[in-house]
């Protein structure tokens, strides 16, 4: 019956969306967008790594330097660590972890004026990590895509269910017979004495014009197959949520990698005018003392290279900040040439803090992954698939009634004028299979083993979940390690850049060591804040990994 062909194309176009392969979590950890590796060159990598001196300078004047609001000391004996960026715990720790997740665990600092790409105060509207991870939920085009699928999806919901209403139809008929086709009726018909050999008498029926009105009704009475695919619609529906929820947990992930990429390239752009400005310092004071005789030229063309390079890099590093900012309005669905500020900034948190954020998750279920609970869904719908060939043997009951005019008249014009005549019939049709040569017993072996690789596929990937879920945890507990290590190492050079200085200030001690010391201050620097951001990241991972990266709805 129509009835049941229809409910079957359209459970066909259901599972077409619904049964592909629901693997999406990768075993190895890739790359994400907004992530390189650590140790590539500038002009192509995210902040953090280290970097060679390029070509280039950017002249520090005194005063405050542009973008940063770190004082450039002028004269001799300026306190430039008065415009350091804070690298103790004296801002007081911030928990990554809250104790109530809402739609993203992020806790972050607020930055009290905005940061900008230029670092000057911008116009643009300020975004806190939350905030833009709701902006791009709104904005991003792979999510309002995902809306759109759902209101597709939505519509063709209501297509299958309307097969279960009445369905009403009008026809309407003019026919001309140009030749009124003839009938043969024997001769006794008109002679009752003709011999039975004789020829049968073409007799003309009908009219000239014939006209007809219908209205028809039908009805499904009794449909397992309709009852089936009622039930796959609401199925459905449910995976079409699971499919923007998807999207929107791919986006928060997003989001939040490049904003903190642009945080971290902020940072490290203050501690390179930290840097210049120090170098300045030294390299004032070593002018003097040369005019007084008291060192070589060399020393001084030494110190000017080093604050060339300096320069140099903290460009490459404006470029780069540039860069992450486009590539965060990317991810927001903004364009890129509109204003954005951000109004959260990196603050130093001391490890026992950090160390929370790795303790395991007691309350984990595999159904807090997305990737899961849309695999389930699929599950369903497969099972639903096979009942719906199952109830392919079972009876089909439909009620149907008409209701119309009909004429037929010679001439045209008695069609239009003179009365037409109703009609009325009400029935009941059953459809009843009996042998469809084994068409259905074929089909459900093959739907058992769409529904069995489903199945298989649910254990694959949760095995790939506890999989990522160690590999997040070992990442987190290296990069908090590293962290640790990087952290000593930067005090540590901090200390040893302060006693080459006070040697070479009293005599005891050459500009090569102090360059020396300041290069490593810099490498210590760069490996701190490229493993700061390999464990932002890392942590981004493991709350992907958990399901608790993005659970708004």
């Amino acid at each position: 019956m129509k009835i049941n062909s229809t409910i079957r194309v359209a459970m066909l176009w259901l599972l077409s969306g619904g049964l592909v392969p629901a693997l999406r979590a990768q075993v190895a950890t890739q790359p994400s967008i907004g992530q390189q590796p650590t140790g590539a060159a500038v002009s192509g990598q995210q902040p953090g790594a280290q970097q060679p001196a390029a070509t280039g300078a950017v002249v520090a004047q005194p005063g405050v330097t542009p973008g940063t609001g770190v004082a450039v000391p002028s004269q001799p004996g300026a306190n430039p660590a008065a415009g350091a960026p804070s690298i103790d715990g004296s801002t007081g720790p911030v928990n990554l972890q809250p104790s109530v997740i809402s739609n993203f665990n992020s806790g972050l600092g607020l930055a009290p004026t905005g940061l900008t790409p230029s670092g000057e105060p911008g116009n643009g509207q300020p975004f806190t990590l939350q905030q833009a991870i709701d902006f791009a939920i709104r904005q991003n085009i792979n999510v309002k895509n995902s809306v759109l699928d759902g209101i597709s999806a939505e519509g063709r919901i209501r297509e299958i269910k309307a097969s279960a209403l009445p369905q009403v139809a009008a026809t309407g008929s003019l026919t001309d017979n140009l030749i009124i086709q003839r009938a043969f009726l024997p001769a006794k018909f008109f002679d009752p004495n003709a011999s039975d050999n004789a020829p049968a008498v073409p007799v003309q029926f009908g009219v000239k014009y014939a006209g007809n009105a219908t209205l028809n009704l039908n009805q499904v009475i009794y449909s397992p197959s309709l009852n089936v695919g009622l039930r796959a619609a609401a199925t459905y529906r449910e995976l079409a949520q699971r499919n923007l929820q998807a999207s929107k947990v791919t986006v928060a992930e997003q989001v939040a990698k490049a904003y903190y990429s642009v945080l971290v390239s902020v940072e490290r752009a203050k501690l390179l005018d930290y840097n210049i400005a120090r170098l300045d310092t030294l390299l004032y004071e070593t002018q003097t003392l040369n005019k007084q005789g008291f060192v070589e030229k060399l020393d001084v063309q030494r110190l000017d290279v080093q604050a060339n390079n300096l320069r140099a890099e903290r460009q490459n590093v404006q470029n780069l900040i540039e860069l992450s900012y486009t590539l965060l309005k990317f991810q927001m669905g903004m364009g890129v040439n509109d204003e954005i500020t951000l109004a959260e900034q990196l603050q130093d948190r001391s490890i026992d803090d950090l160390r929370l954020l790795i303790a395991p998750d007691p309350t984990f279920r595999y159904t807090s992954r997305i990737e899961y609970s849309t695999l389930e869904t699929q599950i369903k719908l497969a099972e639903q698939d096979i009942e719906l060939t199952q109830k392919g043997y079972f009876p089909t009951l439909a009620g149907f009634a008409n209701y119309g005019y009909n004429s037929g008249r010679n001439l045209f014009g008695q069609l239009v004028t003179a009365p037409w005549l109703n009609f009325g019939t009400v029935g009941l049709s059953l459809q009843v299979p009996i042998f469809d040569g084994f068409q259905k017993r074929y089909q459900i072996t093959q739907k058992r083993v769409t529904l069995q690789k489903a199945q298989n596929n649910g254990e694959l990937l949760r095995n790939s979940i506890d999989l990522q879920i160690r590999q997040s945890s070992i990442t987190l507990n290296n990069g908090l390690q590293t962290l640790q290590t990087q952290q000593r190492n930067r005090d540590l050079a901090q200390e040893i850049v302060r006693v080459s200085r006070i040697k070479y200030k009293e005599g005891v001690g050459s500009s090569i060591e102090v360059l020396n010391a300041e290069a490593s201050l810099r490498e210590a620097q760069t490996n701190y804040f490229a493993s700061l951001y390999d464990f932002l990241i890392a942590k981004v991972d493991q709350d992907r990994a958990l399901g608790r990266l993005y659970i708004g709805l």
